[in-house]
């Protein structure tokens, strides 16, 4: 009688022809969290490191703080943009008319006024080119990319251009983030940090 161990089987999910639906992300069992749909592929998110944590943080209370009460800002929730991509942006301004349901799961992309990835080593490819032309097809009228240069931030900000329906650079801030689009906000950015100071 063999007493060698039983070599264990993957348990991906293995994907049905044609690649995953947004809908699947609500079935499927055991998902990791977070877990986002791009080109009916699931995608899978890494640790997050201390930058990426606080920055999102920081977003998400500021433009609280800043939002007009019909807008609401959200962390870390899956948008529907068509049946094969369902991402999920760090912070999100949403139409307040469209948070209903304390058990739903995501949000159509038509009512997202802006939303923000802080990009992370494995996301470089996808918050720089993937996710700005889907979100910009999806009609997400601005786009802000964060980016971790020597321990602090630098904001890449964008506006949906209508003529194009392409982004449009609206400029690159370090230290302070003044825009009056989708409403004045004037950030402190070097306020991202460990409160304790260093550049971790």
């Amino acid at each position: 009688m063999s007493v060698a161990p039983k070599a264990s089987t993957p348990t991906w999910p293995i994907p049905p022809e044609g690649g995953w639906t947004a809908d699947d992300l609500e079935r499927l069992p055991n998902l990791p969290p977070h877990t986002e749909l791009i080109d009916g592929s699931l995608v899978f998110v890494s640790p997050q490191t201390l930058f990426h944590s606080r920055a999102v943080s920081f977003f998400e209370w500021q433009l609280q703080s800043l939002a007009p009460a019909d807008y609401e800002v959200v962390r870390e929730f899956t948008i529907d943009i068509d049946r094969q991509n369902r991402p999920e942006p760090d912070v999100i301004v949403v139409r307040g008319d469209v948070v209903e349901d304390p058990e739903q799961t995501r949000y159509p992309a038509e009512a997202v006024l802006l939303a923000i990835e802080v990009v992370s080593a494995d996301s470089v490819s996808r918050d720089r080119e993937t996710k700005p032309l889907k979100y910009a097809r999806a009609g997400i009228p601005h786009y802000w990319r964060v980016e971790h240069e020597k321990g602090v931030a630098a904001v890449h900000a964008f506006e949906l251009e209508p003529t194009t329906g392409a982004y449009a650079s609206v400029g690159i801030f370090r230290e302070r983030m003044k825009v009056s689009v989708p409403f004045p906000v004037d950030l402190d950015l070097t306020a991202i940090k460990p409160r304790r100071g260093g550049d971790r």
